[in-house]
């Protein structure tokens, strides 16, 4: 009895982290050439920011097919911490919810609340492995006197407190929490909600849970509009965590969030903000269908495994 209540309670962390964590492996690539898209305004100011395939391309030709997958242990180092957080503690956060307004569905205010909490937690708590993997994803793209050369996700991890301080290690955590809040109320609540939407069209009563089709209608919505939401606060994380001191004047350069968000205007205007948009939607949208599509039916086999 006393397992059963465990293995409930731990459902939604250990079958969101699982499903986070498989997603995050398949979409590494894109979610490379994303950052490098990211920081190519950075180094390159006023030049036009190659394209995703090309960038893959330069990848594979110049480094290696192996290039394409520089940092998956941090990518899934992160994913075991962030993602099983995020995902856990939002259906948590919702179930009181649900429970508290007596098993009735609850409203989408409630669901970005859920969203917005669960994903500022998890934050705080997975940002070092955020930063070990936009540097081991930024590192070869350096100039070769400039790379950092980091072995593995614990080497950067190691070196970055010993070499920089562990306060290094949450560099462009406000930046970091805001987009942990924007993606998973894009993500999270936009799924819950638009799920009751695609049902409701569908005609799919969700009595043994979603159908396929209304599975599929909802989880792309939800990858659009997590896209769409944390973008902007996406470009300014990796370029806080990826940037280096001048080696002149030893002076970073961004102070803080909004000397970034300044510089990022004045130098590549608005739509800066939405560099790599290509990449990064290609990212989301396959990373969050892959997390909700496969969640149901982890969920399934665990209920089936542990209390069913």
């Amino acid at each position: 009895m006393v397992e059963q209540v465990l293995a409930k309670r731990m459902e939604p962390f250990v079958c969101g982290g699982s499903a986070a964590t498989f997603a995050s492996v398949v979409i590494h690539p894109i979610d490379l050439a994303k950052v490098r898209m990211q920081l190519f305004g950075q180094s390159n100011p006023g030049k036009r920011c190659p394209s995703f395939p090309t960038i893959i391309s330069h990848m594979i030709r110049n480094e290696g097919f192996l290039s394409i997958y520089k940092g998956v242990d941090a990518a899934i180092g992160r994913q075991m911490v962030y993602g099983t957080a995020r995902i856990g503690l939002h259906r948590t956060f919702s179930d009181m919810l649900v429970e508290m307004n007596d098993g009735n569905p609850i409203s989408f205010g409630q669901k970005t609340l859920s969203g917005m909490a669960s994903g500022s937690i998890a934050v705080c708590i997975g940002t070092p492995f955020d930063i070990a993997l936009v540097r081991l994803q930024s590192d070869s793209s350096a100039p070769p006197q400039e790379r950092r050369n980091y072995k593995n996700v614990f080497d950067a991890l190691i070196r970055t407190s010993k070499e920089e301080g562990v306060r290094t290690l949450y560099k462009g955590l406000l930046p970091n929490v805001l987009r942990g809040m924007a993606m998973n109320v894009g993500m999270m609540a936009c799924y819950d909600q638009a799920k009751e939407m695609v049902a409701t069209l569908m005609n799919d009563p969700m009595t043994n849970g979603p159908s396929l089709a209304t599975r599929l209608g909802a989880s792309a919505a939800a990858g659009f509009t997590a896209a769409l939401f944390s973008l902007p606060f996406d470009l300014i994380k990796s370029r806080l965590m990826a940037q280096k001191r001048d080696p002149k004047t030893g002076l970073w350069p961004y102070n803080g969030i909004i000397d970034c968000t300044v510089k990022v205007v004045r130098s590549e205007g608005p739509l800066g903000f939405f560099s790599g948009f290509s990449a990064y939607y290609g990212r989301c949208a396959p990373h969050a269908m892959i997390i909700l599509l496969l969640i149901e039916s982890i969920t399934t086999a665990y209920r089936q495994a542990f209390y069913k």
